[in-house]
């Protein structure tokens, strides 16, 4: 499935200023880390609340002129990104980073919320913001659910053994977790789900919580925690994006977790192409 979109913002025209080549590479970049810090904590966005979200990663491929409107397809095979969906934002108006973040906000919460997004390019010209946003093909070889998983699990343990910064919280090293066949099954159940309904939350469409498909599946809890990602198309990329977003990483780095199973799911008819389920527990 392949899409493109290019969405428009004008904003009320003002005299710009004269910023250096080194000004404007800051302010392209203080708006990606004002995306990815937006994207970090759940947001209220339409009817409902976003899930929080990995940083998107810049790729300078995405990096197109601010004042541009060709298309997107075309720029970006010109540009050699092999995307599968990409959209872009155009804002007119705002003259600073602040601006064009409370322009996204306002305007486009819901393109900047999209879980199926992993990579982003900001440019920046006068007062003309041009943000592209894309998912590429899905290029690694995987195996089966089950050993994914554990690449997973190993990733999440490795990561165990140093102290580690997650948002305000500070966490010591702490010991590794065990896999679990039924935390697996629980997880395996959810990413599938997922990926066949095109969906990203805890919630399954049921209304079922991780708690809820942890005892189903037999897994008697005194806690449970859950990770899940899309659009990501190895362990690695997704453990990492895990480990910068605060309230992943403060689920990978719990003491009380003992236990882990994990999953993914593809479906090439869904947004993300690809799901994922980590499913911490304690008995």
């Amino acid at each position: 499935m392949r899409r493109h979109f290019t969405l428009t913002r004008l904003a009320g025209f003002s005299l710009g200023l004269i910023f250096s080549a080194s000004a404007l590479a800051s302010e392209e970049s203080q708006l990606v880390d004002s995306i990815n810090l937006y994207r970090s904590q759940a947001q209220p966005c339409g009817a409902q609340a976003s899930q929080e979200l990995p940083p998107l990663t810049s790729d300078i491929r995405l990096v197109l002129p601010a004042n541009g409107f060709g298309d997107l397809q075309e720029s970006l095979a010109q540009a050699a990104y092999p995307m599968v969906n990409v959209q872009a934002i155009n804002l007119s108006g705002p003259r600073s980073s602040e601006a064009a973040m409370k322009a996204v906000r306002e305007s486009f919460c819901k393109v900047v919320l999209d879980p199926q997004f992993v990579d982003i390019g900001v440019s920046h010209t006068g007062q003309d913001w041009r943000i592209v946003l894309a998912r590429p093909l899905l290029t690694a070889r995987l195996g089966d659910a089950q050993a994914e998983g554990q690449k997973v699990l190993e990733l999440i343990n490795s990561a165990r053994t140093q102290p580690r910064q997650c948002g305000t919280q500070a966490f010591e090293p702490t010991g590794p977790l065990a896999w679990n066949a039924t935390l697996e099954t629980a997880a395996q159940t959810h990413t599938r789900d997922m990926a066949n309904n095109n969906y990203f939350d805890h919630k399954d469409r049921t209304g079922g919580t991780p708690g809820d498909r942890a005892e189903l599946a037999g897994y008697i809890a005194q806690q449970i925690g859950e990770n899940i990602a899309a659009g990501l198309d190895t362990p690695r990329k997704v453990v990492d994006g895990w480990l910068a977003s605060p309230g992943h990483c403060a689920n990978i780095m719990n003491p009380q977790f003992r236990e882990l199973g994990a999953a993914y799911a593809t479906d090439p008819k869904s947004d993300a192409g690809i799901y994922w389920t980590a499913l911490f527990g304690t008995q």
